[in-house]
């Protein structure tokens, strides 16, 4: 099958497409996000096309849907998102040179009618060895030493995985140690060996929910200073003042804008807020 993506052209065995499903931007920006996509009831890792050859982390957004092929090898599965599906084509494989030929992900090339060649990967191959890929096509730049920093950290307490990495992700990229719970149960068996130095907690959630999460949080005298900020879907003023009166620091709805909660979060704990 061949494929496009930020202006390249690539082949991938056709074999190992499971299927090819149209996803929407805003989908693809949160997969994008976690590294993770939810197909039927399946979660898989997500990845972009150039982004697993070093070429670029994320697309270019303006278009209401693009193509992501399922993969599925064994009992391996992944989800890869591309520009544009060109088709299948049958293709002479040609050996690669002693240079490439060890990269892993990389399985060939062949040359089209057109006289281009393209390389033949194996993107479930590419994502096991990402790192590995790009170091072997990009020289590796000398190590710099660094100074150990304190990073504050924070649990992300939600029901749902896709929430969950988002957040982390946004987190980490702000240098904050991030610690993940799927429901207040979880976090409550983990707070003993935890001890975040903030909480960001859903409502609704199996087991237990946030607002009891935040009952046992604020009578436990080892926690009941913790800052809590609740991001919910539930917007209404009588849930936003219940939780207040529960103790919760702060209160957004879904979806949050970034910088906002990020100042949120920067003045509970006394830091200098990120930059816009």
């Amino acid at each position: 099958m061949l494929v496009s993506s930020a202006g390249k052209t690539y082949a991938l065995p056709s074999t190992l497409v499971e299927q090819v499903i149209q996803v929407r931007e805003r989908e693809l920006i949160n997969a994008n996000a976690a590294n993770l996509i939810e197909v039927g009831d399946d979660v898989v890792p997500f990845h972009y096309l150039p982004a697993l050859l070093g070429e670029g982390e994320t697309f270019e957004p303006g278009l209401r849907s693009r193509p992501v092929l399922v993969m599925a090898s064994g009992g391996e599965r992944g989800a890869l998102l591309v520009d544009e599906v060109l088709g299948n084509r049958e293709v002479v494989i040609k050996n690669l040179g002693p240079q490439l030929a060890r990269v892993p992900g990389i399985a060939g090339a062949t040359v089209l009618g057109s006289g281009e060649i393209v390389l033949i990967l194996n993107p479930l191959a590419l994502s096991r060895h990402a790192g590995s890929v790009v170091q072997a096509l990009v020289p590796s730049a000398p190590v710099v030493q660094q100074v150990p920093v304190h990073q504050p950290t924070v649990m992300v307490v939600d029901d749902s995985l896709t929430v969950r990495r988002v957040t982390q992700r946004l987190l980490e990229r702000e240098g904050y140690r991030v610690v993940l719970a799927k429901d207040g149960l979880d976090a409550l068996e983990q707070l003993p060996e935890v001890r975040p130095d903030l909480m960001l907690v859903d409502i609704e959630m199996p087991r237990m929910d946030g607002f009891d999460l935040v009952r046992h949080v604020r009578d436990d005298k080892a926690t009941s200073a913790t800052p809590i900020i609740m991001i919910t879907s539930r917007t209404a003023d009588k849930h936003r003042n219940y939780a207040l009166g529960l103790g919760v620091n702060a209160y957004f709805g879904k979806p949050f804008q970034e910088p906002v909660l990020l100042g949120a979060i920067a003045g509970l704990l006394g830091r200098e807020m990120p930059a816009a």
